[in-house]
């Protein structure tokens, strides 16, 4: 004979399960357009659903709200793919931390180094401007330097870096930090918590 303890079990699970979907729906009808997102021309992209965060190494807020990114990052699980865009905005600096990031792509470095560049500027007061300074980062975190020198004279380099700012341009970008959904749904606020901002994301990406 089964017994309550087993009957019971499930419907208790179906029963948070349907509270969950019910929570998610009634947060997702409060999302407005205007309010917590726009839609903008934007860009296309190679594979959706995506969050693309708009970000510069240099930029103190991009820093500061790197825990919260983190934390969303998790929620969203695989649900959502998740790719970072560094922007330059014509300032020799910042150029040199989007070469940064591509450098870290390149070389399959960008999940050791990512945290370690925004403290190289933000605690350690050094941002790069000079780019023998970003071959020394990398062979600092243990990169070969004739990888690093391969990475930075690569045919496309240049032209990746150049595009990470058309990117920018053409999502119509105000400033930095930013998120844009689906190449489409540009986030007007990151004032959420993660559990809330993972909520408008998929709401979002689902769209």
């Amino acid at each position: 004979m089964m017994s309550v303890f087993n009957v019971v079990r499930p419907v208790a699970a179906l029963m948070c399960g349907l509270m969950l979907s019910a929570s998610f729906a009634l947060q997702a009808a409060n999302f407005e357009e205007g309010k917590d997102y726009i839609t903008v021309a934007g860009i296309t992209e190679a594979q959706q659903p995506v969050l693309r965060e708009f970000f510069s190494y240099n930029c103190p807020h991009c820093y500061k709200q790197e825990p919260l990114m983190v934390s969303t990052i998790a929620l969203l699980d695989k649900e959502v793919a998740f790719e970072r865009t560094p922007v330059g905005a014509g300032r020799p600096a910042w150029e040199l931390s989007q070469l940064a990031y591509y450098v870290a792509q390149k070389l399959k470095m960008t999940q050791q180094v990512h945290e370690a560049i925004f403290k190289q500027i933000h605690e350690k007061g050094e941002p790069f401007t000079r780019p023998e300074q970003v071959k020394a980062f990398f062979v600092s975190q243990g990169a070969k330097a004739d990888d690093v020198d391969a990475a930075m004279n690569a045919v496309d380099a240049k032209f990746t870096v150049m595009n990470y700012d058309s990117q920018a341009e053409l999502a119509g970008l105000k400033g930095v930090p930013a998120l844009l959904v689906n190449g489409r749904y540009m986030l007007t606020s990151t004032a959420h918590s993660p559990e809330e901002l993972a909520q408008l994301v998929k709401f979002l990406a689902a769209k």
